[in-house]
């Protein structure tokens, strides 16, 4: 072995233990684990981005990876459509999916969700937000429906309506 791998004797391989794990392993519910995980997300971000047509691609493969699925699309988005209102500082955010006959308008504010599903009726309805658990809120016979925490990046929602399975399309929060 030349003279700069010196310093890694013994440390080539996973068989060799550090405090009973193997080299290279993680211990299971270790806080700088996650500290660990972040700061390697912020650096990979930033030095090596992923392309911007790759990700929208790779959300869209998700998006449909319910082939059963209808794809709603957005059809209003008070970001971009609405008049700003006088005075007012931060507005809940107004959209509208649109899909064969089914309609979901949803109002995201800092508190949480609000929407209704039409025509009116209950349904499953989950907020999806990549590879983390999936909110599950429920819309009841008029077709509203609530949740607790606003989504917190890219999000869509998956309705369960009977036999149909409507998807949104994936937006910013």
């Amino acid at each position: 072995m030349s003279d700069r791998h010196d310093d890694f004797d013994g440390l080539d391989g996973f068989d060799e233990p550090r405090d009973g794990l193997p080299e290279g392993a993680f211990a299971d519910g270790d806080p700088d684990d996650a500290l660990l995980e972040e700061e390697l997300r912020q650096a990979a971000a930033i030095l090596d981005p992923v392309p911007a047509g790759l990700r929208q691609v790779a959300v869209d493969a998700f998006a449909l990876h319910d082939l059963d699925a209808r794809v709603a699309e957005l059809t209003f988005d008070s970001l971009v459509d609405a008049i700003p209102v006088r005075g007012e500082t931060d507005p809940p955010r107004m959209l509208t999916f649109r899909s064969d006959g089914v309609t979901v308008d949803v109002e995201v504010t800092a508190d949480g969700l609000i929407g209704q599903v039409l025509p009116p009726g209950p349904a499953g309805i989950e907020v999806l937000s990549g590879p983390r658990a999936h909110a599950r809120l429920t819309a009841d016979d008029m077709g509203r429906f609530t949740g607790d925490a606003p989504p917190a990046g890219p999000f869509a929602l998956r309705l369960r309506t009977g036999g149909e399975v409507v998807v949104t399309e994936w937006l910013r929060a």
